[in-house]
């Protein structure tokens, strides 16, 4: 932890719009970020709002009110294939409110993840992230293929993240990336 603390001196945690968050981690599954940042783009692009800035016209992340009114067919041209139906879920839960997000920010971290993972398409990763990235929970620790290699490479004995609590979110960032970095050298 020491390691990969030092190697990522600087790095932030986003502080994501709560939908936002929720759909771009459900939209992420089983996909690589160039494939990510195409959907997220097209999305913004066909459903958000339009800003203009210095020239250039840029989208705003739909909200979940906007995206609830949509079809199936409205997502295809984004190609999210069997996410779509989940979004769509997503979309109507929280802007129909019987999924409060603000009231999940104000929480605990578990009665969070068990709310969101009653969503479809929901599991421990995507809501994990959602609780770190857009509901601001510090605690939260998403494991995905990197984390599962960080811990296996340089925790033998396996990893309790409440060691890292209150903030293990913020050591799952540094393990991450230095990770990704391909700095696993002992």
């Amino acid at each position: 932890m020491t390691r990969a603390a030092r190697f990522g001196t600087g790095i932030r945690i986003l502080k994501q719009d709560k939908w936002e968050a929720l759909c771009s981690f459900i939209l992420s599954q089983c996909n690589n970020i160039p494939r990510i940042k195409q959907i997220v783009e097209k999305f913004c692009g066909l459903y958000g709002a339009p800003i203009a800035f210095s020239g250039d016209t840029y989208y705003t992340f739909p909200s979940a009110e906007t995206t609830a009114r949509l079809t199936a067919e409205d997502l295809a041209p984004l190609r999210a294939g069997y996410r779509a139906p989940y979004i769509l879920e997503a979309a109507r839960t929280v802007s129909d409110g019987s999924m409060d997000l603000e009231a999940l920010a104000a929480g605990t971290p578990e009665n969070a993840l068990s709310a969101l993972k009653k969503l479809s398409g929901v599991g421990d990763k995507v809501a994990s992230c959602a609780v770190l990235f857009g509901l601001h929970m510090l605690d939260a620790f998403p494991v995905d293929t990197w984390m599962k290699k960080s811990i296996a490479e340089n925790y033998k004995e396996g990893l309790d993240p409440s060691v890292f609590s209150p903030y293990a979110g913020i050591a799952q960032q540094y393990m991450f990336y230095y990770t990704r970095s391909g700095k696993t050298e002992r």
